[in-house]
């Protein structure tokens, strides 16, 4: 049995055989990693193996997630360790208080009015604040943070698409997600923490700039419990031939045949 992550969910997971399923199905270019906050500073410090900042250093959270899908590491961050509470507040390190809930340092800037970089920062879905002290992010092939509270998994539109019909596969129902423009974090690991909901987001200048997220690249994050259905919906869509690199049936050729390879009939 596994620690439980925010969820209360203590399920052993075979992240090594999810991990695997997904680069299959999706050619991932970067691994899948988790997020999981602790009570306490000591609790995320016992997580093997993990590094913390320098702290001579204020970091984006942007880029301790960047450093973990890109290089490997296990890292532990405190509010310390962040640059500010726009990062702190959207992952619960940080409360929405009334200087930060009243949009000054985006106005000018992001926003043309006071009131719009208010309405942005109050629109923004944060994680509760008071529960946790520190946040750790890992590999997921890597054990080290047994249940995460919640997986990231960047991908270009193409594979992300396919993901989500991966999910939609059983028990299909629709999906909605928010664009907050700048910070938008809070449409991922933010709304993602907030809700348990799989949420969506196309990562902001910050996170392309200080997080190492690829022009080309799209975020979901998840609580770990959906990541056996999306492998066994995208093994189901492979044995139907709907696999991803999507081929290109061209824009000059009527698609009656494909269609009937699918589905039976045109």
């Amino acid at each position: 049995m596994a620690n439980a992550n925010c969820w209360d969910d203590d399920n052993d997971y075979d992240y090594n055989a999810i991990s695997d399923g997904l680069y299959r199905y999706l050619r991932l270019k970067a691994m899948p990693i988790g997020m999981k906050r602790f009570h306490t500073v000591d609790e995320m410090e016992a997580v093997p193996r993990i590094r913390r900042p320098d702290s001579n250093e204020k970091f984006a959270t942007d880029q301790i997630v960047g450093q973990c899908r890109w290089i490997g590491w296990t890292i532990g961050i405190t509010m310390d360790n962040l640059m500010g509470e726009q990062c702190g507040a959207v992952v619960g390190l940080a409360p929405r208080n009334r200087e930060w809930l009243s949009g000054e340092r985006m106005h000018g800037v992001w926003y043309g009015t006071l009131e719009d970089s208010a309405r942005h920062q109050s629109e923004m879905d944060c994680a509760s604040y008071g529960d946790y002290s520190a946040l750790a992010v890992s590999p997921l092939t890597s054990g080290r943070l047994d249940n995460p509270d919640i997986c990231l998994i960047y991908a270009t539109p193409g594979q992300m698409v396919t993901l989500i019909n991966g999910l939609q596969y059983t028990g299909y129902r629709k999906l909605s997600f928010t664009a907050v423009g700048e910070s938008a974090c809070a449409d991922s690991w933010g709304r993602a923490l907030k809700t348990g909901e799989p949420s969506l987001s196309i990562p902001c200048y910050a996170e392309r700039k200080f997080g190492g997220v690829q022009d080309d690249e799209l975020l979901i994050a998840l609580p770990p419990s959906y990541l056996p259905k999306l492998v066994e919906g995208l093994q189901s869509l492979d044995r139907n031939g709907l696999r991803y690199p999507i081929p290109n049936h061209g824009i000059q050729k009527s698609p009656l045949d494909s269609i009937a390879s699918s589905y039976g009939g045109a």
